[in-house]
């Protein structure tokens, strides 16, 4: 009955939003109530789990979060964005969703999903007009949605495809050796076929776009574009004003090198964290507007900032209550219950029950970790007496746990509110762009067991 209820209260959340434009706020909690009374935790539990769902957002990325935009309005105060999509129209004009969802994938890993979409976010929107005046945004969406999870679940040292590997006893460098050029041609190919359907009218700019927002030559108004320029620091070079995005890169980067690297230092270990990181970020791109702004300008700039940030908050703290809830209310064992992959089958059979798992779980559940993770755990028991390159399970899962990430995801909020979509935004593009890119991938994680059965 888990799945029949928590396909009710996710349908019944999609419903109030889109349909009766209730706010997603309201209509998520109302989920998480219907949710966890019906799959009998009780008055107290329920409660328990939206408020614990809540607080456990917040601890891993509400400073992330925070930091993040106020980085994003220091920035724009610098007129740092506006120069960076005057250098990437000259260098890549149209192309320049190939080249995000290919840097995402390859080149970020290593940094966590949110602090990706955090950074990018603000760079998606001002670029949108000079890729396409009617379709620059939404385009740029879904590359950047392909992009972070692509990396996230192929290419080491993402999250999920170190968990995977780890659980299959698969090599961390096979796994890269076969993941990173899947998840490569994934974001692209996906990039590609999803600009192919943005073509055929797919978007609607009057229902897709926050409707609190104004939109003007095809990307939203953000409200930082109100607050005062420090005309002072336009002067500084270009790559000196990126510094505060740069910085928090390569101290990540650092520490997640090193943990891999078994490198035990507590200075890369403290400035590596992502929080701590995205402060120093902070501070940086404080430093360098206040000289031209002073006290006020700043207060100004940070103000616009803090506005952004609190509903961003609120929102992905409440989409981390339901994913609490379908949590504790036993969907996984459930799950887990139902299906049962059989020694002996052929490839592509094992190959496809381990995707559909994944996708299940994944589309269940609301993360793509602990749905590949799930998947994972479902399968490696039986791993070894399946004929097959572990490595092979191992995309497979990566594969399907993509598949669909929607309203039940902390990600999904993050994504609609940063980029001013609508949930419908949000589904057109995160979601059908994650679904392409399982899709995608999935032909090629056969040709990848082909590759390892020759080897």
């Amino acid at each position: 009955m888990e799945i029949l209820h928590s396909a009710i209260a996710i349908l019944g959340a999609i419903v109030l939003i889109i349909r009766f434009k209730v706010d997603p706020v309201i209509s998520l909690l109302l989920a998480c109530v219907y949710l966890g009374l019906a799959t009998g935790l009780g008055a107290e539990g329920t409660v328990a789990q939206i408020t614990g769902g809540f607080g456990e957002i917040m601890a891993e990325v509400g400073l992330l979060i925070g930091f993040g935009v106020l980085i994003g309005a220091l920035l724009h105060a610098m007129g740092t964005f506006n120069d960076l999509v005057e250098v990437l129209a000259r260098r890549v004009g149209r192309r320049l969703p190939y080249a995000m969802a290919g840097t995402l994938s390859t080149i970020f890993p290593s940094i966590y999903v949110d602090v990706q979409v955090v950074l990018a976010a603000p760079m998606a929107k001002e670029s949108a007009p000079a890729v396409d005046r009617r379709i620059g945004l939404p385009w740029l969406a879904g590359a950047m949605g392909i992009g972070i999870f692509a990396g996230y679940v192929f290419v080491v040292p993402g999250l999920a495809a170190v968990a995977i590997a780890g659980l299959l006893d698969v090599p961390l460098g096979t796994y890269l050796l076969y993941g990173l050029p899947i998840g490569l041609l994934t974001a692209l190919v996906t990039t590609f076929l999803f600009r192919l359907l943005l073509g055929r009218g797919y978007w609607n700019d009057t229902t897709d776009f926050d409707p609190d927002v104004v939109v003007e030559e095809g990307r939203p108004h953000d409200e930082t574009e109100d607050v005062p320029l420090a005309e002072g620091t336009a002067r500084l070079p270009l790559w000196v004003r990126l510094l505060p995005i740069l910085v928090p890169l390569v101290l990540i980067a650092t520490g997640a090198i090193a943990g891999l690297a078994e490198v035990s230092n507590p200075v890369i270990t403290f400035l590596g964290d992502a929080n701590i990181a995205l402060f120093v970020g902070l501070l940086i791109a404080f430093g360098m507007v206040r000289p031209s702004l002073g006290a006020n300008g700043v207060g100004t700039v940070l103000t616009a900032g803090f506005h952004t940030t609190g509903e961003i908050l609120l929102v992905t703290g409440v989409g981390g209550s339901l994913g609490a809830v379908i949590a504790e209310s036993g969907m996984d064992e459930t799950l887990a219950g139902l299906f049962s992959a059989e020694a002996d089958a052929p490839v592509i059979l094992s190959v496809l029950l381990a995707w559909f798992i994944a996708a299940v779980l994944h589309f269940a559940i609301g993360s793509v970790s602990v749905g590949a993770i799930t998947a994972a755990g479902i399968i490696a028991p039986i791993v070894g007496s399946l004929g097959i390159d572990p490595v092979v399970i191992a995309l497979a899962i990566a594969s399907g746990a993509m598949f669909a990430l929607h309203v039940n995801s902390n990600f999904f909020w993050m994504f609609t509110t940063l980029l001013d979509l609508s949930t419908k935004g949000s589904l057109k593009t995160l979601t059908m762009a994650t679904s392409l890119g399982a899709v995608v991938s999935l032909p090629l994680v056969l040709v990848a067991s082909l590759v390892a059965a020759a080897v």
